[in-house]
């Protein structure tokens, strides 16, 4: 709105001072105009230079999140940029299979960090403060200025379980293409065959510690110990393809 009262004003000035011969009437309503004109260039200018009839407004939204290697391997997975660490990238699933992972933003006003949890499941956590305007009276008068909903700062926290393992996309790749040799597949093997006796002995455990467990519980200590033997054999290759 305040767009279209700057061009009629500017348009309503100049037509009477072309064409309005009534000096009188001239002058007032060129004043007038001209009021419409400088206030509406004013309070556009103020708009966006100082976010005028605007306010801060945050939000946070946690959605749940995977290892985009695609696999059950609990990685955490992430692109160095620069030597900070406050502009990497991290990347990952929104589900447990898909072919292009998600990443978070690269830009002046985003910030990605990790934080270590004791839950078995990872999970994104953003949260983000944009200029809003403060009523309709506002977002109508600034109606296509491109203001609304303008970011001013995102912090992405990728909450990981303790167990999984942060490594570069570099790594990533490397850990992939021993996983598909024929070194990766007896490794596997001979994996699989002792996780099954590694979860079988920390459910036991957990068990001897509380005989009434439900099977909720035990498929959760199952799963946390299936996470942390994998951490373990990632960790075992990392070491030797260094």
């Amino acid at each position: 709105m305040v767009i279209i009262l700057t061009f009629m004003g500017a348009l309503a000035f100049f037509a009477c001072m072309m064409f309005i011969r009534q000096k009188n009437l001239r002058i007032i309503l060129a004043t007038l105009t001209g009021i419409i004109f400088v206030g509406s260039t004013l309070s556009m200018t103020l708009n966006y230079s100082h976010h005028f009839g605007m306010q801060k407004v945050t939000t946070t939204t946690t959605k749940r999140i995977y290892s985009a290697s695609n696999s059950s391997m609990p990685l955490a997975i992430y692109q160095p940029v620069g030597k900070s660490g406050r502009d990497d990238v991290y990347i990952y699933n929104t589900k447990v299979k898909q072919k292009t992972p998600n990443h978070t933003q690269a830009n002046e006003y985003t910030t990605s960090r990790i934080k270590w949890t004791n839950d078995t499941t990872p999970q994104l956590v953003t949260t983000e403060t944009r200029w809003q305007y403060r009523n309709n009276f506002y977002k109508v008068l600034y109606a296509w200025s491109g203001m609304d909903n303008t970011l001013v700062k995102r912090t992405n926290v990728l909450e990981y379980p303790r167990m999984y393992v942060k490594l570069t996309t570099n790594q990533a790749a490397k850990l992939t293409k021993v996983a598909k040799s024929a070194t990766g597949a007896q490794l596997q093997a001979q994996a699989a065959e002792q996780g099954r006796a590694f979860v079988t002995s920390k459910v036991q455990a957990a068990m001897a510690k509380n005989p009434n467990m439900t099977a909720k519980q035990i498929q959760e200590v199952s799963a946390q110990a299936e996470q942390e033997f994998q951490a373990q054999s990632v960790k075992q290759i990392l070491k030797q393809i260094k």
